[in-house]
């Protein structure tokens, strides 16, 4: 019987704890994504990266004309010169063709890089903003609710508007 009373009385004691544990983890969530793109330095990033999309498609686009230009031009002469030519031409259309292609190859990577070097740190200060209030207000644990993240059910506490306004972001 002293041994009943003593397993009944453990169990209860661990019973509390584990009840007491959980009642202090604390969650909340936040769209990531929205905090990044109502970041003003995402915006200016945002332009500086279609400036550069732009350029490397106008390029890119310059070397199309040309090769269209010499195809037509190739195309039409054709008939009037010899095997040898036309072979010579062809040669050297594939190897515009070739080197555009490369050019568009280079110019991704390019905008890839880019797109890095102008985006993390701004994720960083995002994550940074987002640790301090999680800590500040004491959750244990922040849940990312951007589609596609994992989160089913999102009635916890949603820290968009004290990451904002630790942000200075309206």
């Amino acid at each position: 019987m002293k041994q009943t009373k003593k397993l009944i009385a453990i169990a209860i004691l661990f019973f509390g704890v584990v009840s007491l544990t959980n009642a202090q983890t604390k969650v909340a969530h936040i769209n990531t994504q929205e905090l990044i793109s109502s970041m003003p330095e995402m915006k200016s990033a945002k332009t500086e990266f279609d400036k550069l999309q732009q350029s490397l498609g106008a390029d890119i686009q310059a070397s199309v004309t040309e090769y269209r230009n010499k195809l037509t031009q190739y195309t039409n002469e054709a008939p009037t010169k010899t095997a040898t030519e036309n072979e010579i031409r062809k040669k050297e259309l594939a190897e515009l063709e070739a080197r555009i292609q490369e050019a568009q190859a280079a110019a991704q990577k390019t905008a890839e890089d880019k797109y890095i070097a102008l985006t993390k740190p701004i994720q960083d200060k995002a994550l940074a903003a987002i640790q301090k209030v999680a800590r500040a207000e004491g959750f244990a644990y922040v849940l990312d609710e951007t589609p596609g993240s994992g989160l089913l059910l999102a009635d916890g506490t949603n820290l968009m508007a004290s990451v904002k306004k630790e942000l200075g972001i309206q």
